[in-house]
Order: C-alpha cells, then structure tokens, then sequence
C-alpha cells in the first residue's frame, strides 16, 4: 500500500507526464489529443467525469468510485496544462484556505 509521500508523487509524476504530452501527436496520445482540442474540450471531459463520479457515489459503487475520481484528477490535471496552471499554484491556494475556516473562507470570496 502507498504512504502519502508514494501519493504525492504519483500526481507529481502525472502532471510531468501530462506537460510532457503537449508536443507529443493527438495521433499517438489522448492527452496530446485533449490539450490539442484546446480548454473548452478538456473543461467538458473534466465536468463529464464530474458527473460519473457524483453518480457512482450516489450508488454507492466504491469501485466505481476510486475509478472515476481518478478520471476526475487525470482530467483536473489536463484542465490546470491546458490553461497554464500549475500544481503548485493550486496547492498554494489550498494552503491560503486553511489559514481560516471554511465557511468564513468562502464567505470572503468575491463573487464576479
């Protein structure tokens, strides 16, 4: 079984892959093929995958479940490259939030 540091490192190592794939054929990669589709395509595949998940947890399929959150991320990931976000830049912003609680962290968001 993976400790937390094998965790991290599994998406560390996935976010290189996927950065690597944006040169790479669409003919010869399904990431290549996505980041080349450009963000609206790897925005829908994200939210698609969003929705399976909802879905296989409401049925409470835990299989399922562990499948389709790991779409979820995959296509998370894909999502953050296609736009120029980095992991890093998120995780950033994970850790701002926790500095107060959830409710009055939300409460102070703007709203567009």
């Amino acid at each position: 079984m993976m400790d937390s540091s094998d965790n991290l490192q599994v998406i560390s190592e996935l976010t290189k892959r996927i950065a690597s794939r944006r040169n790479a054929s669409p003919d010869t990669s399904y990431t290549a093929r996505l980041l080349h589709e450009g963000v609206a395509k790897c925005a829908k595949k994200l939210g698609e995958e969003a929705i399976e998940l909802a879905l296989a947890a409401v049925i409470a399929d835990r299989s399922h479940i562990r499948a389709e959150a790991a779409d979820v991320l995959y296509h998370l990931l894909v999502l953050m490259e296609a736009t120029d976000t980095s992991l890093n830049e998120v995780l950033s912003e994970l850790d701002r939030r926790m500095q107060q609680s959830g409710l009055d962290e939300k409460a102070s968001r703007k709203r567009p």
